[in-house]
């Protein structure tokens, strides 16, 4: 009996070990970066013009160092895309399009999740995505994970109908932590709903299972307080398993943050139970304007970043606290430039550069 129970013992480790998959810390090394361009369809030509230069920027900084793949609403935009590319001189060597109809720009939270199984091999995490609890049109997003995985030969993981849950919404530090706002991933209240009758241990199973995750940190964040009800990516990020970046104590309350939050994030602790070393960000010195000249009510964060293969991209404001950020932020990753990007008409519609950009991890795929 006792090596039956051994070996069954053995059989169901191996088993459920084949069933977890890696997300790869952000700073691994990048097959390329996924961006959906802005269009007129959704909110009309101003809203393009306004927001369309922040992704000519990234283009132009992300093409040097790895691939840059652009979703496009269809082939006129396609073509309009690409002559504007070729007008701003930028390479197209490392640029290529998919033309797939889209909702809006926030690929982090709709597009597709990129994880490793245990042998390396890359696969696609197919999340429902409902608009933020149904604020927003959300039906083409919703699609674009199937039909990347469908033109890449990839294999998808559909977990549409187990939950629905937003890349922005959770952050995990590559080595056995998630940290994540209940307000964002199992709220039920009306219009902040993702996944219905959602408790917060079958959440926590399918992000250790999904994700590679054995430790989930939870802030209780602030239901209705913007669009995402409180995205993490917002106000910390993980630089490495024992560093995390984010905002100061004013900072963070201008954020929205409770003290029983800030509590929980400043005492959080890795997988062996060390406290992770912080690093603090500030906020923008003054509340932000947009470049078109509209005065905003909130102050902006740069912990919103993306760490691409060659370069950081942070997001700027304008401001006198960009050149302060960007140096803080640059110290932590010596071997890779930091790249000011202006957010300030994004930033308007509730977003900065982590919020538009998905990364894809090296490696062959699982066909």
């Amino acid at each position: 009996m006792n090596q039956l129970f051994a070996l069954a013992l053995l059989f169901n480790t191996t088993f459920c070990m084949a069933q977890t998959y890696h997300f790869p810390e952000e700073s691994s090394p990048h097959e390329g970066t996924w961006l959906q361009w802005p269009h007129h369809h959704q909110h009309g030509t101003e809203y393009r013009k306004r927001i369309e230069q922040t992704w000519i920027d990234m283009t132009r900084e992300l093409q040097s160092g790895e691939k840059v793949h652009i979703i496009a609403y269809d082939d006129t935009e396609k073509k309009r895309i690409f002559d504007l590319l070729e007008k701003n001189k930028i390479s197209l060597k490392n640029v290529d399009f998919k033309v797939y109809p889209t909702d809006d720009v926030w690929i982090r939270d709709n597009g597709p999740i990129f994880v490793k199984d245990g042998q390396g091999r890359v696969l696609i995490e197919d999340w429902g995505f409902n608009g933020w609890g149904g604020k927003y049109d959300y039906e083409n997003c919703d699609e674009i994970p199937q039909r990347i995985g469908t033109d890449l030969g990839i294999k998808v993981i559909d977990l549409n109908e187990e939950m629905v849950n937003e890349g922005g919404s959770v952050e995990t530090d590559g080595n056995g932590v998630l940290m994540a706002c209940k307000s964002s991933v199992i709220s039920q209240k009306r219009e902040s709903t993702r996944t219905k009758g959602i408790t917060q241990q079958e959440a926590e199973d399918l992000f250790k299972k999904y994700y590679g995750v054995s430790k989930v940190i939870w802030l209780d964040g602030v239901t209705g307080l913007d669009v995402t009800d409180m995205h993490i990516d917002g106000f910390m990020k993980f630089i490495n398993p024992n560093t995390m970046i984010t905002m100061d104590e004013d900072g963070l309350f201008e954020m929205g943050l409770t003290d029983k939050d800030i509590n929980t994030l400043y005492e959080a602790s890795n997988i062996d139970g060390k406290e992770y070393k912080k690093i603090y960000l500030p906020a923008t010195k003054n509340k932000v304007k947009t470049a078109y000249g509209k005065q905003l009510e909130d102050k902006g964060s740069y912990v919103n970043f993306y760490v691409a293969n060659k370069v950081v991209l942070v997001p700027n404001y304008g401001d006198p606290n960009d050149k302060v950020a960007n140096k803080m932020i640059q110290d932590q990753y010596p071997d890779r430039k930091v790249i000011g990007i202006d957010v300030r008409n994004l930033y308007e519609n509730g977003g900065m550069i982590h919020c538009v950009t998905q990364q894809q991890p090296a490696g062959s795929f699982l066909k």
